[in-house]
């Protein structure tokens, strides 16, 4: 038993890394505790808001407010609880708690990311939901990484990752509920948190700071890879700092509008976008031919997922799509696998103009840890350099790290000093490369004493299995070997501006001067 209200997985070694340990509610009704969810991820003005709850104290204070630079509490109440048992299976089919606030959103609350924050002695817990605008009111509309969100929650032992679920009571779910608290760390970090981007020193076994700090403080081991905290919310503050607004909606809201980003001159995706549906994409990809603009400082493009019809169930089976995805036989583009994968026919470029398995790991473990660090440029004199005094050769972001720590990439010749994405990528338009460094899914080691137990081989073998249909020295090397790109790409009428990393906010929260002069063009300037 660990701290707080953590637990030990069935298959826990005690290892920060491998071990698998989760925050959960406790059934017994004596300990202290407040945990809340809400009904739906995301709400506009004039829609209900459920608030679902249990506590071993009668009453909780309850807070909501709005996630901004400043700020801005819009409801202090106080809430009647009590004690709920919690389901073993709520990671899947949720908490099934009962309603225990509710309220109409107010049309003077402002679109943006709320904090649901609820306190009773000797506990607190926070939660959160998106406020969509009725209608366009800013330029930019930020879409949340929601399926990423989803994948790596873990609270109440399951996510897309590591679980309770399967024959063996120890398998990652191929299904995850939205009803159920946000663990911790994916609201809010501890100040002292670390990202995750670490290079360990050569010929030494890899460490994970980040995970190590999870372990020790009690906070999910996957709060620097997802969630509000990690990415979205240091950019949102950021760009605030700037003086210009954002709206703000989910994936999950672009899943089920096709109209969603109408209206908008460009829409803004930052961190951590993993996981898409077939409709996210569709939707998305139909704004842009229409003349959209997507600014994208995000990376690891790379699963297809499904949703229920009511949005609270996401569904991934992963690499064993092909075994166990009901869909195998009837609908195999539908496969919830890799979007890569020659079975479901739609090449991850052809929207974003990268792909995760032409790229992944930067900036940790074995993986280009002791790499640039930033993006290489070869286009210095591309419209998105305006102003940075940038030449050929030179490193963006490098001393803030913003190159990781999963990259997106793509197949790409060198003529004459010069990248161009190679023949046969699934580009649906023209791609220019600004800049770009090297990444991969292998951890490389030179015996047992740096060889890294988490990340290995078995990355590059399984991006060889279902990119390039088989494990074979050919295909292990082309899978080991990536990159990460910078890139304009266009399609359509529309264009997406595409830094394929994770880490592009770390330049931010860093202040480089630099980076923050690249995201202020991409944002607000003219794209050439």
């Amino acid at each position: 038993m660990l701290k707080g209200f953590f637990v030990a997985g069935p298959y826990d070694d005690g290892d920060p890394v491998t071990g698998h340990y989760y925050e959960t509610a406790s059934n017994d009704p004596a300990r202290a505790q407040v945990w809340a969810y809400t009904d739906r991820l995301s709400y506009a003005p004039g829609e209900r808001l459920s608030l679902h709850a249990m506590s071993s104290a009668p009453h909780a204070r309850l807070e909501i407010a709005r996630d901004g630079l400043r700020p801005e509490v819009v409801v202090e109440t106080e809430i009647a609880l009590s004690f709920e048992d919690t389901p073993a299976d709520c990671s899947v089919k949720g908490c099934g708690w009962p309603e225990r606030y509710a309220v109409t959103i107010p049309d003077g609350w402002r679109s943006g990311l709320y904090t649901v924050t609820l306190t009773v002695p000797g506990h607190q817990s926070q939660h959160m939901f998106v406020l969509r605008a009725a209608r366009p009111r800013a330029r930019i509309c930020m879409v949340l990484t929601t399926g990423t969100w989803c994948a790596y929650n873990d609270w109440g032992g399951s996510n897309h990752y590591q679980g309770l679920t399967g024959p063996s009571g120890g398998d990652f779910a191929s299904e995850v509920s939205l009803r159920r608290p946000w663990a911790k760390g994916f609201v809010r970090w501890p100040e002292d948190a670390p990202r995750i981007p670490h290079a360990s020193p050569l010929l030494s076994k890899p460490r994970y700071p980040h995970m190590d700090y999870a372990r020790a403080k009690g906070i999910s081991k996957k709060y620097a890879s997802s969630g509000w905290a990690a990415f979205e919310r240091p950019f949102a503050h950021w760009w605030e700092g700037q003086g210009i607004a954002l709206d703000y909606a989910t994936q999950h809201d672009l899943h089920r509008d096709p109209s969603l980003l109408d209206g908008y001159d460009r829409a803004l995706i930052v961190g951590h976008d993993e996981y898409w549906t077939w409709e996210m994409r569709d939707h998305l990809e139909g704004w842009l031919d229409r003349g959209g603009h997507l600014a994208r400082f995000a990376g690891n493009f790379f699963w297809q997922t499904r949703l229920s019809s009511d949005l609270v169930t996401q569904i991934c089976y992963k690499t064993t799509a092909h075994q166990a995805d009901p869909l195998r036989l009837t609908d195999p583009r539908r496969l919830t696998g890799y979007w890569d994968d020659p079975a479901v026919a739609r090449p991850a470029t052809a929207t974003m103009g990268l792909t995760g398995s032409m790229g992944v790991y930067a900036g940790w473990s074995r993986c280009a840890a002791h790499g640039a660090g930033g993006f290489t440029i070869y286009r210095p004199d591309h419209w998105s350099l305006k102003d940075t005094g940038l030449g050929y050769g030179d490193v963006l972001g490098a001393m803030a790290k913003i190159f990781g720590y999963e990259v997106d990439g793509i197949d790409h010749t060198m003529i004459h000093g010069l990248p161009f994405a190679a023949e046969g990528t699934g580009l649906e338009g023209d791609l220019t490369i600004v800049g770009l460094s090297p990444a991969t899914t292998l951890s490389h080691s030179t015996g047992p004493h740096d060889r890294d137990g988490f990340i290995g081989h078995l990355d590059a073998e399984e991006v060889a299995q279902f990119v390039y249909g088989a494990v074979t020295p050919e295909t292990f090397g082309r899978a080991s070997r990536g990159n990460g790109c910078m890139v304009d790409y266009r399609r359509g009428k529309g264009a997406v501006f595409n830094a394929g990393s994770c880490e592009w906010v770390a330049g931010l929260i860093a202040r480089d001067r630099t980076v923050e002069q690249v995201t202020r063009t991409v944002l607000s300037g003219d794209w050439g």
